[in-house]
């Protein structure tokens, strides 16, 4: 059983590694550069090894975007949680958004612009998908009154991811990210009243 342990550890740690390389390659040369070739060169492995712990390099970005979603979701979770008030949790969340989309820009392509598989309110959600979701919803639960809250996340969602892809592509004025934020949060706030 031990033997098995230390396998099952190994191709653990050998499958963090591609990710992990993946990534790092995306965010300081984008994702063009991420190629098996390129990855079996920086980890030292070669190309049939990448391929027995994923299919294709579709599987790679889906598997970085993955993990995303599980950082998105702690940074939602801690922005929210950041006080005991719930009185600005939306404004807390969003401001985390922005801030993780702007942050890694590679990783936030791969979680939601590059094809995946990936697919959100469907029967086989993937649990860091469903979670980053939930964060955002808590949040908009706080000032949703009677409104149907599933919706109003999907509206915030839509709108943080649309400023930022504008200002990560210098469609929107430099330095008014918090600005833009707080009339975006206002209007949740005060439309349900």
């Amino acid at each position: 059983m031990a033997i098995e342990d230390r396998r099952q550890r190994e191709r653990i740690a050998r499958r963090r590694l591609i990710t992990t390389t993946a990534r790092n390659l995306a965010e300081s040369e984008g994702w063009d550069a991420v190629t098996t070739r390129r990855l079996s060169a920086e980890i030292e492995y070669s190309q049939p090894v990448l391929y027995k712990h994923f299919g294709s390099m579709d599987d790679i970005v889906e598997a970085v975007a993955l993990d995303g979603f599980g950082e998105l979701a702690e940074t939602l979770r801690a922005a929210r949680r950041r006080s005991a008030e719930h009185d600005d949790e939306i404004g807390r969340v969003a401001a985390a958004y922005s801030g993780f989309a702007a942050k890694s820009p590679a990783l936030y392509d791969a979680m939601f612009t590059r094809p995946t598989r990936l697919h959100f309110g469907a029967q086989d959600t993937p649990t860091p998908l469903h979670e980053a979701f939930s964060e955002l919803r808590e949040a908009v639960a706080t000032v949703a009154t009677a409104r149907d809250v599933d919706t109003l996340t999907e509206v915030l969602w839509a709108a943080l991811h649309g400023m930022a892809m504008l200002a990560r592509n210098n469609r929107l004025r430099p330095g008014h990210d918090a600005d833009r934020i707080e009339v975006l949060v206002a209007q949740f706030r005060t439309s349900g009243s």
